[in-house]
């Protein structure tokens, strides 16, 4: 009897488990049969394609109309962007401030160097995670939740009584930071057309830029803490601006949700035309994938093609030398850095002079982006700041700067900041927003981010040791190697994304191409 019992209750558990996976293929199938129909109703919607006029190469498409819509859309993020160069910013003017402090909150060098850090070391989290969340929620949404993180970041730093506030303050800056870095490139990158897409791409880095400098004009006449509650200030107007903004065309799409994709399109180019060819050319691509059976291929699985893992490489090999070619580090330790090349002008005011020449030369290299080509930029940028690391290394080795103050090493300092802001530095956003593939572009951006702020903390924390034990004349020479194995490495890989639409670079990548030089051989063997 109780076999017989057993027996009936394994039998019942089989037909519930039967059940269940039928429910769920089922369901499956079911959102298939939706998303076909949404399809095939978006496609009886709009008129012909056949008959739109082509895209001219150097000609903006979208009207009058479309192309402010992308500007205000665009400012939503820069308002964002300016938020999260208040972090980067803070550690250069609090530093000081609490170093002299007469109270408990007095730091040391290991602290400092702590507070300065710890920013880069929550920031990969954020960046890991910021991938999955903008592929589930939509880039603009993922942009209002680090908004969140950022403002309680700062209300613990404004009222922190100990150091392990301060630095809780700063991670949790840090994690919001992370969050929204690779949204707002793929969410700038999807919205803009191929004409203004580099500029409108590089103005993030002009807003961040202007956040940076924002601080450090506040910590000149203002305590530490009254800094840090005025940073509170843009999350808040962002989150709000951004509530107007419309979410990413491309993801709407990938997501089966065409008719919403037809109307933020439509937004954005300012002619229904216009944006009924653009969107039918996403679809188009999108079934393709499909038949080539992609669609349903492992994220890992598709890291690992060779169209997506060469940009990939590129991208995080680049960024790995941009850190060490110092980018980051002048900004963290700025007043520290201008002190101990022994410079003859006030170390606040070269610092403030740096923020000054970043700002500009990110605003110069934006207008750059609308006439000259990516690669001439780079290598400009390169090339420059290649000459002016070595420069003040040659400087620092023949000058005891202790006993001869100089404008010559704050004069180089300024030229490495303008040369490495002109094309390395807007780089990295580019390249996220340009060379990565439509369907990876949101997760693979959240880990290039992680990957990035990962090695920028462990390079930002290893950095007061190695000028311990190195000297700034060292360091600066490892910056200036650095730049120029970056600069032969742009040279031989980067494509030139200049005027090309967002699937023509993925086509670009499809092919055999490796390297730029070689391209054209490549096509020219192709074609014959």
């Amino acid at each position: 009897m109780r076999d017989k019992n057993t027996s009936d209750g394994a039998h019942e558990a089989m037909l519930t488990e039967g059940k269940k996976t039928t429910i769920i293929k089922e369901n499956k199938d079911s959102r298939k049969e939706e998303e076909y129909e949404a399809l095939q109703s978006f496609l009886r919607s709009i008129s012909s394609t056949a008959t739109l006029p082509p895209y001219v190469k150097g000609e903006s498409y979208s009207s009058v109309r479309g192309v402010l819509n992308q500007c205000l859309i665009t400012c939503a993020v820069l308002i964002l962007a300016a938020g999260a160069g208040h972090p980067i910013g803070f550690s250069a003017v609090a530093l000081p401030q609490l170093r002299t402090e007469n109270s408990s909150m007095r730091i040391d060098d290991e602290m400092g160097s702590w507070i300065a850090s710890i920013h880069s070391a929550a920031t990969p989290l954020g960046s890991m995670m910021s991938g999955p969340i903008m592929e589930a929620i939509g880039r603009r949404r993922t942009l209002q939740a680090s908004t969140l993180p950022l403002i309680v970041g700062w209300i613990l730093i404004g009222t922190a009584s100990h150091h392990a506030l301060v630095l809780l303050g700063r991670v949790v800056c840090g994690f919001a930071v992370g969050i929204m870095a690779a949204p707002s490139q793929v969410y700038i990158g999807e919205i803009s057309e191929p004409r203004l897409r580099g500029i409108l791409i590089g103005t993030p880095f002009v807003a961040y830029s202007v956040g940076v400098l924002y601080v450090y004009a506040l910590g000149g006449a203002l305590p530490w803490r009254h800094v840090a509650y005025l940073c509170v200030v843009l999350p808040a107007l962002a989150v709000t601006a951004l509530c107007f903004a419309p979410e990413s065309p491309t993801w709407l799409a990938r997501r089966g949700r065409f008719h919403e994709a037809m109307a933020a399109m439509s937004r954005l180019r300012g002619d229904p035309d216009t944006a009924q060819r653009e969107l039918h050319e996403l679809v188009n691509a999108r079934e393709k994938e499909k038949a080539r059976g992609e669609e349903n291929i492992r994220f890992l699985a598709t890291v690992f093609r060779l169209p997506v893992l060469k940009p990939l490489m590129l991208i995080n090999a680049f960024n790995m030398l941009q850190i060490l070619s110092g980018s980051y580090v002048v900004i963290f330790y700025a007043v520290d850095i201008v002190k101990k090349t022994g410079g003859s002008l006030d170390p606040h005011v070269v610092a403030n002079a740096s923020a000054l020449v970043r700002l500009g030369i990110t605003v110069v290299a934006c207008v750059l982006l609308l006439k000259i080509t990516r690669r001439c930029l780079v290598m400009i940028s390169g090339i420059g700041t290649a000459v002016s690391t070595l420069a003040l290394t040659y400087i620092l080795t023949q000058t005891n700067t202790e006993n001869e103050p100089s404008i010559i090493p704050p004069v180089l300092i300024l030229s490495y900041v303008a040369f490495n802001t002109l094309g390395f530095f807007l780089l990295p956003g580019l390249m996220i927003g340009e060379l990565l593939p439509t369907k990876v572009r949101g997760l693979c951006g959240g880990y290039i981010f992680c990957i990035f702020n990962a090695v920028l903390f462990g390079f930002t924390k290893l950095y007061p040791v190695m000028e311990n034990n190195m000297g700034m004349a060292a360091v600066f020479g490892l910056f200036g190697g650095s730049a120029c194995l970056a600069t032969i490495v742009l040279f031989l890989l980067l494509p030139e994304t200049k005027d090309k639409s967002l699937l023509q670079i993925e086509q670009y990548y499809q092919k055999p191409n490796i390297l730029w030089v070689t391209r054209k051989k490549m096509t020219a063997n192709q074609s014959v």
